[in-house]
């Protein structure tokens, strides 16, 4: 079965919807504290859509200072040129996406949501399963995960300033590529197969040459404006993960290459569950908000994705038995209703965060 099949890709738009509704369900979110953050966040996107216009502001009060002494009324260029500074910046740079990702470095409310709905999806769990044998039931996530540090870049450990560094270079080294592209779509006689060459390569990687040769087939005929929203979304969908499952990576000691291969064996269910979020991110202003909510749904994906962590003191082997997704065939074959089904069996009964009366003073094994 291919990592990219469309089995796993509607699985993970699956899990968009029900990680949403789930983490919406969480009392915690609603505090005042998360109030204010809500308010902050608005806030924030009030300031993302003035940042993105100020370029086209500038660029309209230019054309019409030119426009005292020439004459635009016979004129389409002026038009061209606010719609195609508009298009470069939300759909081929990703203005808006990069300012959104960008707050997880400057506060740490990301984290703690990520962390506070992990210590919910537990809890929901148990109650749902109360009736059920407790040595059939998984072991919790958030006891053991909240004992590890984190430590901002999860291959080498690093400063989170250090971690927000390299997101900058890597935005930086993908916008420069996207230009690179984009420009090169509008040399004459090759630029018609610019873009359809970069979709084939991009998808026979995760896809395989099939679907590859049917989206490059495809694109020769298809508006350049169109094939760049497609591989926008799918390169942001996956920046998305990675910025989403920071919390998780950041406190899982996994190398480069464990890692790589972790992402590889998921990749088509974590694309499934980040177009979705990326799809409402877009929406000016609530984007801000719904990052949030794509981030504590997040914590519920790990629970369907990976096995219950054990103590940071027996953490040694961990990386490596989550780098390859041992139970993917099962989960992706289970009807909607039963994702709970396929779980890690534990013991003790004190693993049960219902009978506990404060679930962040105990220490689970």
């Amino acid at each position: 079965m291919s990592n990219f099949d469309p089995n796993a890709i509607l699985r993970g738009a699956q899990l968009t919807v029900v990680g949403a509704f789930r983490a919406l369900q969480n009392p915690g979110l609603f505090t005042k504290e998360h109030y204010r953050q809500a308010a902050i966040a608005v806030a924030a996107g009030v300031f993302i859509r003035i940042a993105i216009a100020i370029p086209i502001i500038g660029v309209k009060v230019l054309l019409w200072f030119l426009s005292l002494f020439m004459n635009f009324e016979a004129a389409q260029w002026d038009d061209k040129v606010v719609g195609g500074l508009d298009f470069i910046q939300n759909s081929v740079l990703q203005v808006p996406f990069f300012l959104m990702s960008l707050m997880r470095y400057i506060t740490p409310t990301l984290d703690e949501m990520f962390m506070d709905s992990l210590q919910w999806v537990d809890k929901t769990y148990y109650q749902k399963h109360e009736s059920d044998d407790p040595k059939k039931l998984r072991a919790t996530y958030y006891p053991n995960l909240r004992m590890y540090a984190t430590h901002g870049s999860t291959s080498s450990h690093k400063s989170p300033m250090d971690a927000g560094l390299m997101f900058l270079t890597r935005f930086g080294r993908r916008a420069g590529i996207s230009l690179a592209i984009y420009a090169l779509s509008h040399l004459p006689l090759v630029g018609r197969f610019v873009l359809p060459a970069a979709s084939f390569y991009t998808l026979n990687n995760a896809a395989g040459p099939i679907p590859a040769a049917v989206i490059f087939g495809g694109g020769i005929f298809l508006p350049r404006r169109y094939l760049v929203v497609f591989l926008q979304s799918y390169f942001s969908s996956r920046s998305l993960m990675r910025e989403l499952l920071e919390p998780y990576f950041s406190r899982i000691r996994f190398t480069k290459e464990q890692k790589q291969r972790w992402f590889r064996d998921r990749e088509g269910l974590l694309f499934g569950f980040g177009v979705g979020f990326y799809v409402f991110l877009k929406i000016p202003l609530l984007g801000v908000l719904i990052y949030g909510i794509a981030e504590a749904s997040t914590a519920y994906l790990i629970t369907k994705i990976t096995d219950p962590p054990p103590p940071p003191a027996y953490s040694e082997k961990f990386a490596e038995s989550q780098a390859r997704w041992t139970n993917k065939h099962e989960f992706l074959k289970l009807p909607l209703a039963n994702l709970d089904v396929h779980n890690v069996e534990t013991t003790p009964s004190e693993q049960n965060p219902v009978h506990a009366k404060e679930l962040q003073g105990k220490t689970f094994t």
